[in-house]
């Protein structure tokens, strides 16, 4: 297969069309409602959403309510005051992104007083009378909390998912200028909505996991298709491939590594000598969702290596002590 020709020289800071990001945004969002839709239909929901995921502590449940909190943060904090200070780089953002598996449960600990507060008044208001949500209880990172509902689950994505496609087709996701409040600095609104493509892309992927898993499991059918097979949106796979390729490129700068992710990215990164002309001594090369998951911890290098989902050829290409890129 033809490869895409890396860059030479000096790296250059790649450009991402925003009217393609809030395409491949709306899109994607549209996917995951389709997915949690299919989940609170199951007949067996109650038990789908009580199911373990590969984040620490946190229920599939958990990992949905996260992602309805995912869409809601730009709408919600859209008009909160913007720090002073030079804008952080998509790249930057998520270099600081706790978005590796095993750093998820020490997010929520961290999760400001405000947010928890926030969440727990909306858990009340969805249960008739202000008690506990009606769906089985488990063990969590709040200490054992009862998971939503189907029908309450379902409801609040929808809602969600509502103000988020708003949010995309409004003035303000359209203004290249427009600034908002991340907790590291500001952030250019377009840059952090390039940056949301992650949230919405990998935790699909850890919804189709866990669901496969709880799934088998329970000896019935998953609502959703297996991690390999689920639909992501092309286009936001393809963005994010490229912002992590080039995440990995900014961790560790140089020419000694090509890495290669067909159809969507090659970038040269690692320090050592630069490859100039010919076949690269050193090269890297895998697919697009299995680098997505290299890059945010979801699966080991030695693992995508042995199950011949990366190649890796040179005596500089074990880029292991680079990952993950995020966090």
């Amino acid at each position: 297969m033809p490869q895409p020709q890396a860059r030479r020289g000096a790296r250059r800071v790649r450009t991402h069309d925003p009217v393609r990001v809030r395409t491949a945004l709306a899109a994607q969002t549209e996917v995951l409602r389709g997915a949690v839709r299919a989940l609170c239909a199951h007949p067996r929901a109650a038990e789908l959403l009580a199911a373990p995921t590969r984040l620490g502590a946190w229920a599939v449940g958990d990992l949905v309510v996260h992602l309805c909190l995912v869409l809601e943060q730009i709408p919600r904090r859209l008009a909160d005051p913007v720090p002073d200070g030079e804008a952080l780089s998509p790249t930057a953002l998520l270099r600081r992104a706790p978005t590796a598996a095993a750093d998820v449960a020490s997010w929520v600990r961290r999760t400001s007083e405000e947010e928890a507060a926030r969440e727990e008044a909306a858990r009340e208001a969805a249960a008739p009378g202000g008690a506990a949500p009606d769906g089985p209880s488990r063990g969590g990172p709040d200490g054992g909390r009862r998971v939503p509902s189907a029908a309450r689950t379902g409801e609040r994505f929808d809602a969600a998912a509502d103000a988020f496609l708003a949010l995309l087709d409004g003035p303000e996701a359209a203004d290249p200028q427009r600034r908002f409040p991340f907790r590291f600095g500001p952030v250019l609104l377009a840059d952090y909505l390039l940056t949301r493509l992650l949230e919405l892309v990998v935790h699909a992927d850890d919804l189709a996991e866990a669901l496969d898993r709880a799934a088998r499991a329970l000896g019935t059918e998953s609502p959703v298709p297996v991690p390999d097979a689920f639909r992501h949106d092309r286009q936001a796979l393809a963005a994010l491939t490229r912002l992590l390729a080039d995440t990995a490129a900014e961790a560790a700068p140089g020419g000694a590594v090509e890495l290669r992710v067909p159809p969507f990215a090659v970038v040269q990164c690692v320090e050592g000598p630069r490859h100039t002309r010919g076949t690269p001594p050193n090269v890297v090369e895998t697919d697009p969702l299995t680098w997505i998951r290299l890059a945010t911890g979801r699966t080991s290098w030695a693992d995508a290596v042995d199950s011949g989902a990366v190649s890796a050829s040179g005596e500089r290409s074990d880029l292991s002590g680079l990952l993950p890129v995020t966090g």
